[in-house]
This record gives C-alpha cells, structure tokens and sequence, in this order.
C-alpha cells in the first residue's frame, strides 16, 4: 500500500473518531456551544453578620415546598446549645423540614438575648431590631429553597419564647403557628395588634421560679400562663371557655406520670388561629425533657399551617 493510502486512512480514521465524539455530545462545537454548567447547589449560610447554617434534611429537594421551623434560644445560651437541648435536628431529617436556630446579640453583661417583649431581656434597652432580623432570615431561605409560606414556625424557650409571641404579634401574615416554652406575651394586650389569626401554644411549669406560671415581672410585667393563652386566644376570636377533655402529657423525665395538662381554645377561633395551654405540673423553668417532648411540640406546630 501506498503511504498516500495509509494517510488517507489515518484521516479517515481520525474523522470518524471526531464524528463519534460529536455525536456523543463532546468534543466537537464551540465553546459556547458546550452545555452550561449545572446550577450552583444554594447556599446554607444566612444572616449576615449574624450567620446561621440552614439545616437540610438529606435527599430534600430545594424545588418542593417544605415547612420551616426557627428555634429561638434563651437568655445567655446561643442557637447550638438549645438545639441540643431540644434534639430536633434528628426531628427535621424524619419529617422533612428545613431548620435554622439563629442566635440573638450579646447584652454588657456578655449574655446573648432577643430584643423581645418589654418584659424580656433587652436589659440594656439596645436598639436592635431582632423582629426584623428574623423575618429577614427567613426571607433569606426562602429566596434560596422553596418554603411553604402556609408552614413557617416559631419555637423558643425563655427569652426566645417571649421572643415568639412578640414574632406572631409582628408578622401574624407570615407566621403559622409559635410554641414557647416558659414565655409570655406583652402584659398589655393592646401593645400586640396581629393582623390574622396565629395557632398558639404556651408550655409552662408551675413551679418555674424564672419565670412565674402566674406572672410576674422582670424589666417589666408580664401576664401568666393562663393569661397569655386566654389573651391569644382572644386575639384569634376564639371562644373564652377552653377545652379541658384532653389526656394529659408525659413531657418531663423528672416528673413522675403524665405532668402536663392541656387547655385548648379551639372553638368559634377566626380561621387559621387557636391556643393551647400545657401546664407541666410540678416542672420548673428547664425541665428534664422525656423523648415525648420534642415530638408533641412538632406535632402541634405542623398540624396547624395558615389556611
């Protein structure tokens, strides 16, 4: 064979190698043409200066709409220790929803504390505008995963559970539903004007010597237990006489039986709002929390989305 043939075949060769790649999708094409590169995973970072790590449950598709719980902390413990504390990351990866505790400023005594009710805890009468924060934050996440707007939850212990009531009080179109644990609304009810309804839960010990089961003050007064459901369920436009047929609740290890009582108004409300009263007889501001705990909170929050 003549060596002109070999070339022409070694061309031949090389263009349907060329042809094959070309149909494969490589290899062949402008730059330009190439496919683009797949999108940017979103970020799990928000709050500015104030960062907190979105907590994604594995396999949640950043498309489908999913719940959005924020768990506030209380005065001088930060963001990771209440969720600890409340163990509800391993909550968010069985029911599928996105989690963030986000962690308030530090006050001159080195304390962090949420800008909350006029009870509590801005000792110091900073001017920081957690309210804004927050639905920042969740505005945030939202723009970044796709948040169920009917499904966007509050919880909170202490200072983050005042801090709760005061977020219904100023973002009642946003939020579903708040669960506070030894928190309290504004002792004056017409310094919270929600403007619809928000399903409320109230979880108190009765001996609570923080935070009293009957009220008290602190850098102001603030109403008890039963006040603070009654006045949110009168916000809601519920009727005034609560149900008292439930069985009660085994919420706390360290009380024998089931400890918790619960209240409920739920009957006439306007739509998309109610309030619960769970009275832990016997338990004081931190209680021992039983694997009961966590679970029923969640169960209230995500049984109760805006209409």
């Amino acid at each position: 064979m003549s060596s002109t043939s070999s070339i022409a075949r070694g061309r031949t060769a090389r263009i349907t190698l060329a042809t094959l790649l070309c149909a494969a999708g490589t290899g062949c094409g402008s730059p330009e043409d190439d496919p683009p590169a797949p999108p940017a995973p979103p970020p799990t970072v928000f709050g500015g200066d104030r960062p907190v790590e979105l907590f994604v449950p594995a396999g949640h598709d950043p498309a489908t709409p999913a719940p959005l719980l924020v768990l506030l902390h209380g005065y001088g413990v930060s963001g990771a220790v209440q969720d600890l504390y409340w163990a509800l990351r391993a909550q968010a990866l069985e029911r599928g929803f996105l989690y963030a505790h986000p962690d308030g400023t530090v006050d001159s005594e080195g304390h962090r504390f949420w800008n909350a009710t006029d009870a509590c805890c801005n000792f110091d009468g900073a001017s920081v505008d957690d309210s804004g924060y927050l639905m920042g934050l969740v505005d945030a996440i939202a723009a970044a995963y796709a948040v169920d707007p009917k499904r966007v939850y509050f919880t909170g212990h202490s200072n983050g559970g005042f801090m709760s009531f005061r977020m219904a009080c100023d973002h009642a179109d946003r939020i579903a539903a708040i669960a506070s644990l030894a928190g309290a609304t504004y002792a004056d009810p017409s310094a919270c004007a929600p403007s619809e309804p928000v399903h409320v839960l109230a979880l108190h010990g009765t001996a609570d010597d923080d935070i009293l089961y009957d009220g008290g003050t602190s850098a102001a007064p603030y109403p008890g237990a039963v006040a603070t459901a009654e006045t949110w369920a009168s916000y809601d436009g519920c009727s005034p006489t609560a149900d008292t047929s439930a069985a009660p609740l085994d919420l706390d290890e360290g009380v024998a039986g089931a400890e918790t009582a619960v209240q409920r108004w739920a009957t006439g409300c306007d739509p998309g709002g109610s309030a619960e009263l769970w009275s832990m007889t016997g338990v004081t501001h931190i209680p021992t929390v039983g694997p009961d705990f966590t679970p029923s909170i969640l169960d209230f929050l995500l049984a109760h989305p805006k209409p």
